[in-house]
């Protein structure tokens, strides 16, 4: 079974988010901003639900027999993914916090973006025209959360290969929807001093609080 933290309150304006977290240690400083994330979410009245996709050990590779049904009227195969894949559906906003390894997201989260974001749930064809269609409408707001060992020049040249595919990719996804992208990125984070991470966790806690 998928274990979901799940919380609720009776707040006007609240949002259903899902918070996704790819981060295999539990003690590393990824791990600290989800949490401060999860709380300002909680605290500001919104049903959070997260997942830990390395805790619920997600499998990041399509099969080859996934592959296969990736085109029919079945995609989807794996009962963890169907329990994700109805997260997805439940969501106004998504929030990914995971470390920026190699320019781009850890395999996990990118192998959770293909093996979910399948034919009906991120998009779908048009049988008249050949074309691809956004079915992620029900997504309002995309957040992501990254650290980078890289300076924010050198990740700029580096073309930042995870925050591209969820500010173009997914959000093509949705864009009947409209979502609006909030990004926070504490770069060089290999010479980041204990001042330096306490001011990104408050950045996150005050963006993340005054989501809407």
């Amino acid at each position: 079974m998928l274990d979901v933290q799940s919380t609720s309150s009776a707040t006007v304006g609240r949002l259903r988010v899902l918070v996704l977290f790819a981060h295999p240690s539990e003690v590393s400083f990824n791990r600290a901003v989800f949490d401060r994330a999860v709380a300002a979410l909680e605290r500001a009245g919104h049903d959070v639900r997260s997942v830990d996709l390395y805790a619920v050990g997600f499998r990041a590779a399509m099969s080859r027999d996934e592959r296969r049904a990736y085109e029919t009227a079945q995609p989807v195969l794996d009962p963890q993914v169907a329990e994700h894949i109805d997260l997805i559906r439940w969501c106004e906003a998504m929030v990914f916090v995971y470390p920026t390894w190699w320019s781009s997201m850890p395999a996990i989260l990118k192998g959770w973006l293909e093996r979910t974001m399948v034919p009906g749930v991120g998009f779908t064809f048009d049988e008249r025209t050949g074309k691809i269609r956004a079915s992620l409408n029900n997504v309002r707001r995309v957040v992501g959360i990254s650290t980078y060992g890289a300076s924010r020049r050198q990740v700029f040249l580096q073309a930042d290969g995870g925050r591209r595919t969820l500010s173009r990719a997914l959000r093509m996804s949705a864009w009947r929807a409209r979502p609006r992208l909030t990004w926070l990125g504490l770069y060089s984070m290999d010479t980041a001093t204990d001042a330096d991470r306490a001011a990104f966790l408050d950045r996150v806690d005050h963006s993340l609080g005054a989501l809407r």
